[in-house]
């Protein structure tokens, strides 16, 4: 049995339905833009891109935080 997705990558599934757009093609996206600050690409992602806030700031927060790490 898969342990459930905990912290920002829980919200995914729901993502992915609820846009039709993979979590890689997001991220793409994220990392593609010249913003790169939090909160900014949060406010992007809902405003040109009609995301609720919970699902803008998981993928930003995902996104960065793998970033970090590289």
């Amino acid at each position: 049995m898969t342990p459930a997705a905990k912290g920002p990558s829980s919200y995914f599934p729901s993502i992915e339905k609820k846009y039709g757009r993979p979590i890689a093609e997001w991220q793409e996206l994220i990392r593609s833009s010249p913003l790169t600050k939090h909160m900014q690409l949060v406010s992007w992602l809902k405003t040109e891109h009609g995301l609720g806030h919970g699902h803008a700031n998981a993928l930003v927060s995902h996104t960065l935080a793998e970033d970090a790490g590289r």
